[in-house]
């Protein structure tokens, strides 16, 4: 009987072992925006990477924007390994490593489609190659929607000339270099302290992707959109190089397809897109579109900005050739 006894013991611990997750420990994905798979790209490229996760026996659990930290607790998180994975401004990891810079920059690159070919082609393990010693390793850049324009309080603007009476608000320093080349101001401002900016005229609009105001709740104070195209608008996707490297082999190759199924859901939603303006419209926003030469206009004053921006020697270079351009 005891022999038996230990037989069923050893079984059932043997089959617990199989049934658990390979890891003890909780990926804990800290996200940027809401819970919105319809609108949100970035939430479809975590909520998918999660579930990959989940499915293959690492737990996975998602933190709602803002429960973790703004953007520098968030990095300072990833980098102690006290968080295994965000949904990060492109711009903050840039400063780790400007490799990944070019991917803000305005009229520069012309679809997604040449941005993937680009980290194919080796330039995610460029950005890599300075990130990782600093405690960050870039797996994905998810795509936020369609490309950013120009969203103002005050009047429509069809036209670079349009902006002259406009302050617009700024991520950060190179943002305000592009209002400036537009012949425009602009201010930073956070982006939880966008709302009270804009109803109090410290700030008269910003530059992101056609359904923001609606995701934020910004429709009763953004009255005027022009879809200017003036950028891929995008969220880096990191992970802590200590948790990472912490993983058996197993669970980086689950992690990586993770990162790639999530990858190819964000692209796909991305092709879903063609109401946005339709949406703003229906929410009050009125929509102007550029005429070819006033979009050729506003490229031609962007341009010099990608000579301006401090970037690694080579690195716009490198994408190019990355490309095949």
């Amino acid at each position: 009987m005891s022999f038996n006894r230990t037989i069923w013991a050893a079984g059932l611990s043997a089959a617990l072992s199989l049934a658990a997750p390979l890891s003890a420990q909780t990926v804990k994905i800290a996200l940027d925006s809401a819970k919105d798979v319809e609108n949100s790209g970035s939430y479809v490229w975590a909520h998918s990477f999660a579930q990959h996760l989940n499915e293959h026996g690492m737990e996975a659990e998602e933190f709602e924007r803002g429960s973790l930290g703004g953007e520098a607790e968030k990095m300072d998180q990833i980098q102690q390994g006290l968080l295994e994975v965000s949904l990060s401004d492109t711009k903050a990891v840039g400063k780790i490593d400007g490799h990944i810079v070019p991917v803000t920059l305005p009229y520069l690159f012309p679809n997604w489609e040449a941005v993937d070919r680009g980290l194919a082609g080796g330039m995610m393990e460029k950005i890599n190659a300075g990130t990782t010693p600093q405690g960050v390793r870039v797996i994905g850049i998810a795509a936020l929607g369609s490309a950013a324009g120009i969203f103002n309080t005050k009047h429509p603007i069809t036209s670079a000339s349009d902006l002259g009476d406009l302050r617009m608000r700024a991520m950060d320093e190179n943002q305000i270099s592009v209002y400036k080349l537009w012949g425009s101001n602009g201010t930073i401002v956070s982006w939880d302290e966008v709302p009270n900016a804009l109803q109090t005229g410290i700030a008269d609009g910003y530059l992101n992707p056609p359904m923001v105001p609606i995701m934020f709740g910004h429709t009763g104070f953004i009255k005027y959109f022009t879809d200017a195209k003036v950028a891929l608008s995008t969220r880096a996707v990191i992970v802590s190089e200590d948790w990472y490297q912490g993983l058996s082999p197993e669970e980086q190759q689950i992690v990586q397809d993770a990162a790639e199924v999530a990858t190819e859901a964000n692209r796909a939603w991305l092709k879903t897109r063609s109401a946005e303006l339709e949406a703003l419209s229906t929410a009050g926003i009125e929509v102007s579109t550029l005429s070819d030469a006033a979009w050729a206009e506003f490229k031609a004053l962007s341009t010099p900005l990608h000579n301006m921006v401090p970037l690694p020697e080579g690195a716009l270079a490198a994408w190019q050739a990355a490309i095949g351009e």
